[in-house]
């Protein structure tokens, strides 16, 4: 006679977390599990690596948190995870239509312009670890907003000023093709910014922010160096090589012209290896709209304030100069 089988083991629940490997995406989960610990696994990648849900495999009882990824690009993989059963806690400020409605998805989207993913994590936390939230801020461009916060919870200048070095020098690190083009590859970076409680703490510590700025200065400084494609009165584009420094630096170098220029809007191109054209975009800061709605008619997308195309053809750029030369910044 078979002697009777115990009962199978129900699958330990699993916890995942999914982000963009920029400041934004990474600060976000920062807060959280220095809010809710966990031995959560982390899917994550560069800035263009944008339909990470795709990687991801869930079922009953699987907890996901997504953190600074579009929910319209990653909407099938998204519906996917939930009729697997899984349950999804999103935060995001990318646009979206058609938001899903399912019992398992709890989704805190704001697409305010002066709003980020960090800033978002950060109001559901009460605040719990905010100094982590600015440097998302910051380094995805809401200088004002940050100040304006840190300045309230009592930060000096040279505070501010640490921080915001931070914030850019992480989003910086989040650009290339793959990862042989940055410092630290995003997951290894996350890794060591989750054991400070406090980014100041991470900086008294680490030497790995001052390496990366470094980088960034230097990359910074030979972009600067280039003159402008095409320039009017209320913008100007710009034409990068293909090569690994400016495919860490066109993210920063478009927020930097941003900062210096509030009133004028940006755009910069870099030329790929097969000739075609990567595509940042900046509306004016003072008239922070217009971006996506340009991008969009490229094939591209982002927020309104910031946006960019993966792939412009080549023969597509005239068309796409007078379009931006065009734009209304704005009432779009």
């Amino acid at each position: 006679m078979t002697a009777p089988q115990p009962p199978a083991t129900p699958p330990i629940p699993r916890q995942i977390d999914v982000c963009k490997g920029d400041a934004d995406g990474l600060c976000a989960v920062v807060q959280w599990r220095l809010a809710t610990p966990a031995q959560a696994e982390l899917v994550t990648g560069l800035k263009r690596d944008i339909a990470l849900l795709d990687r991801v495999q869930a079922g009953p009882g699987d907890e996901v948190l997504v953190c600074d990824l579009s929910m319209q690009r990653n909407r099938a993989a998204l519906l996917r995870l939930l009729a697997a059963g899984a349950r999804v806690n999103y935060f995001d400020h990318h646009l979206v239509r058609n938001v899903p409605r399912h019992p398992h998805l709890q989704a805190h989207l704001d697409f305010s312009h002066d709003v980020c993913t960090s800033l978002l994590v950060d109001r559901h936390l009460g605040g719990r670890f905010r100094a982590w939230a600015l440097v998302g801020a910051y380094g995805d461009n809401l200088r004002g907003v940050a100040d304006a916060i840190a300045a309230s919870i009592g930060l000096d200048a040279a505070q501010r000023e640490r921080l915001r070095r931070l914030g850019e020098a992480i989003n910086y690190n989040a650009y290339g093709d793959d990862e042989r083009d940055v410092h630290l590859a995003p997951a290894r970076l996350y890794a060591i910014m989750a054991r400070y409680d406090s980014p100041l703490s991470f900086l008294e510590h680490e030497a790995i922010a001052e390496h990366i700025d470094a980088m960034r200065q230097a990359d910074l400084a030979r972009a600067q160096a280039i003159r402008p494609y095409r320039e009017d009165a209320q913008g100007r584009v710009w034409l990068l090589p293909d090569a690994p420094w400016s495919r860490r630096v066109i993210g920063t170098f478009a927020n930097a012209l941003a900062a210096a220029q509030p009133r004028r809007a940006h755009a910069v191109l870099r030329q790929t290896t097969a000739g075609d054209f990567v595509v940042s975009v900046r509306a004016p800061l003072d008239q922070p709209s217009g971006a996506n709605g340009l991008c969009a008619r490229f094939g591209g997308s982002g927020r309104a304030a910031a946006a960019g195309i993966d792939r412009l053809p080549q023969a597509a750029l005239g068309r796409f100069v007078d379009a931006f030369a065009a734009t209304h910044w704005g009432q779009a």
